[in-house]
């Protein structure tokens, strides 16, 4: 899966299975939308998929990349997650999580471009396991990679329509 189309399809796919996608991630999740807006200044941003989890009291913001980690989808997610505390956060949650799911990356980019960072990013590829880029309490609580892989190569091989 390549470009902007085919994150825009993954998206759509995940969302037309939320119940059995919310039951796989776990207990706790609740999900908020879709290209959920964010307004910032004058300026409108769209963050791909928002959840909050009840459990860690915090918003889950996961942004699907259709090809290889790029060390600038940091910045856009970081936004997304400062945005996402100050826009639609509560005093009493915890920081926003991220989620950066690619379609590959090179782990000593990934590495580097994650040395200085103090909030709880997770960076994961299609081909390996999420769970081991996420902290401990949020990795126990999501499903492998290859049961997701499966729902949605199953989903795309039915040819399901993207709404």
């Amino acid at each position: 899966m390549t470009g902007k189309r085919n994150e825009r399809e993954l998206d759509g796919q995940l969302v037309v299975h939320v119940e059995k996608f919310l039951l796989e991630l776990g207990q706790g999740f609740a999900f908020v939308g879709r290209q959920v807006r964010l307004t910032i200044g004058a300026d409108e941003f769209f963050a791909d998929l928002l959840f909050y989890n009840f459990k860690l009291r915090c918003f889950v913001v996961v942004e699907l990349k259709a090809t290889a980690f790029k060390p600038e989808y940091l910045g856009q997610i970081n936004m997304y997650m400062s945005a996402v505390d100050h826009l639609l956060g509560h005093a009493d949650d915890e920081p926003t999580i991220g989620l950066l799911l690619c379609k590959t990356k090179n782990n000593v980019v990934a590495e580097y471009s994650l040395r200085g960072f103090s909030k709880p990013i997770g960076i994961a590829e299609w081909e390996s396991a999420i769970v081991a880029s996420l902290p401990e309490e949020f990795a126990a609580t999501l499903p492998s990679i290859s049961e997701i892989e499966a729902e949605l190569s199953q989903n795309f091989s039915q040819g399901d329509s993207v709404n």
